[in-house]
């Protein structure tokens, strides 16, 4: 038998430690904490309901844009998990998430048209403080689940960051337009044919997915199809009415 190569030890070891995890780890669901399954089935539930996200201001060029799920509840807490608290092995219901919302957002364009996943790349902070790119553990999770489907999905790099952003907590959505312009740029050359999607876990303000979206348009051609987006869960959009105390009724 020839001797395993380093990618294939690796992937030896990663099986196996996740068989450990299992035996000596109590698993609980990321989003409602009862034991069992990574996420339960009803928390699961959750992540089914693509639909448009609607930030509450639309920042002009915002890209059509698909959320498998409401960022609140379970879900919130499901996300946070797994994009801050190292819980990796959520990465499969995630991503199969964010394909449900790809699939949403290219509904109605021409049967067998080419589709690639564009991630948001992460700022220097966030890998250095996650060790990881998340975004991109979804997105090779999500085409994986595309293909399955019989959807042609690809996975495209054509995005880097450049210079620093401060933290957007806090910030109107404005102030994050303004926070994040520049801050892009192409990282290849972007096809001219099939369709692009960026692809993230979360849309609160939409300020990323535009200003992503933006270098997107302009590094493709005239003719070619505009760019979507798809996330996995986006902030649901507060009725301010709704927020207000209604008067009693004597």
């Amino acid at each position: 038998m020839p001797p395993r190569t380093a990618a294939q030890q690796a992937g030896w070891v990663d099986s196996a430690w996740a068989a450990l995890a299992d035996l000596v780890l109590p698993r609980t669901c990321a989003g409602c904490g009862i034991p069992g399954a990574v996420l339960c089935r009803r928390c699961g539930r959750l992540l089914t309901r693509p639909h448009l996200a609607a930030p509450r201001r639309f920042p002009v060029g915002f890209p059509p844009t698909v959320a498998a799920g409401a960022y609140d509840g379970p879900v919130r807490a499901a996300v946070l998990a797994f994009k801050e608290r190292g819980r990796a092995e959520l990465g499969l219901a995630l991503g199969t998430a964010l394909a449900l919302a790809v699939a949403g957002v290219v509904a109605g364009a021409p049967a067998g048209a080419p589709v690639l996943l564009v991630p948001v790349p992460p700022s220097a902070a966030g890998l250095r403080s996650r060790g990881r790119d998340h975004v991109r553990e979804l997105t090779r999770c999500a085409v994986t689940e595309l293909r399955a489907a019989g959807v042609p999905a690809g996975e495209a790099r054509l995005l880097r960051r450049r210079g620093r952003v401060r933290d957007s907590a806090g910030l109107s959505a404005a102030q994050r337009r303004a926070n994040l312009a520049g801050t892009f740029a192409p990282a290849g050359t972007a096809p001219s044919r099939g369709l692009l999607v960026l692809v993230d876990d979360v849309v609160t303000s939409g300020a990323t997915l535009t200003e992503a979206a933006s270098v997107l348009a302009r590094a493709r051609s005239v003719h070619a199809a505009p760019v979507l987006a798809a996330v996995v869960a986006a902030t649901p959009r507060r009725d301010p009415a709704s927020a207000r105390e209604k008067p009693s009724v004597r």
